[in-house]
């Protein structure tokens, strides 16, 4: 999942400076793509990774000579040469990055504990960095929250581009990356809070799909009627464990259109239930755990909608919880990526922004 959330943590759980390293351009095959980010301490403690391992040594020391003279620096690492001497010896990448480091000073601290905040709480952030030859100071930051908040020290009036640029972007798809706008250039990243993950049904085959999802970064919440399976010593790696019955547990969850939900109850009538439920919500992904004739049945159609996910998860041949739980990991990540199935991609307004315009 984005390497952000990770580096969030750490910048507010550690008292060290340190320097933020983001890929800000990448430019043919790259091991990370714009907007992976790393963080380096004073005392050379990272957290991310910008590459397989073939640039981080070098990146660290780079982050040494930005941290000391406080001045934030793009290096360009070529990984398509393939002399003794490039990059590209044994990297088996074929592109070359750009990677901005700056300094993470007092003032900046505050701005990025407040985009955690932002995200702790759902929401997108956007930010417009302006870069160039003078990539000092805060003044170069625009943070913008879903919720019309504006941070960072930005100076001077927003570019008419900039604003359209900025006033829209659709569901987890916005694209990081450098964009000129009227001769200057301006990176531009977009923070998406944690994608939330809902498994109706806390039976034993539930305990691998919670854990690989944790892992892949997705916040976890586990539902079911039976206390003794939806807790914490059944399913540790869960974020949240709710109690109930559907009719009772579904309107808690004030479920929206970034939610990825997988019912796997293995009971007819719960599902049953589920479903006629979560029918007209806006959901990012419904999958269900069983054949189509299953859904089918539980929906009392001839066929399953096909923005339904049945049966859920890649057809890989899995066989048992754990290869069914990868399975299903692989296509959330797939629609993670490439957008929902027969679904309009959303747009959120920058509502902070539409007063300059």
């Amino acid at each position: 999942m984005e390497s952000y959330h990770a580096v969030l943590e750490t910048i507010a759980s550690s008292h060290e400076q340190g320097v933020l390293a983001t890929i800000v351009h990448v430019d043919g095959s790259a091991y990370q793509k714009e907007g992976a980010c790393m963080w380096i301490s004073e005392s050379g403690r990272t957290t991310g990774l910008l590459s397989g391992g073939c640039l981080e040594e070098t990146i660290a020391i780079q982050a040494k000579d930005v941290l000391q003279h406080q001045r934030a620096h793009i290096a360009t690492f070529d990984m398509k040469q393939e002399d003794d001497l490039s990059w590209g010896q044994g990297a088996g990448c074929n592109g070359s990055i750009q990677v901005l480091l700056e300094p993470v000073t007092a003032e900046m601290r505050a701005d990025w504990l407040a985009v955690k905040a932002c995200l702790d709480r759902g929401e997108h952030v956007l930010l417009a960095r302006k870069i160039g030859e003078e990539t000092r100071g805060r003044e170069n930051f625009l943070f913008c929250s879903e919720s019309g908040r504006r941070f960072g020290g930005f100076c001077g009036e927003i570019p008419l581009n900039l604003k359209r640029l900025l006033d829209s972007a659709p569901l987890f798809q916005g694209k990081n990356g450098v964009h000129t706008i009227d001769g200057v250039p301006f990176y531009i990243q977009h923070y998406w809070p944690k994608p939330r993950l809902v498994i109706f049904g806390a039976n034993p085959d539930a305990k691998p799909l919670v854990s690989f999802a944790k892992q892949l970064g997705f916040f976890v919440i586990v539902t079911d009627w039976r206390p003794a399976f939806c807790s914490e010593e059944h399913l540790p790696d869960a974020d949240e464990w709710i109690v109930g019955f559907p009719s009772e547990t579904v309107p808690h969850l004030c479920l929206n259109e970034r939610d990825f939900v997988v019912i796997m109850t293995h009971h007819f009538q719960r599902d049953q239930e589920i479903i006629a439920l979560l029918r007209d919500q806006p959901l990012y992904y419904l999958g269900v755990l069983g054949p189509k004739r299953r859904t089918a049945r539980l929906l009392s159609a001839s066929e399953t909608p096909s923005w339904i996910h049945s049966p859920v998860g890649l057809a890989i041949g899995a066989r048992g919880p754990e290869e069914i739980a990868i399975s299903i990991i692989a296509e959330m990540i797939s629609v993670l990526r490439n957008g929902p199935l027969s679904r309009k991609k959303k747009q959120w307004t920058c509502h902070a922004l539409s007063e300059f315009i």
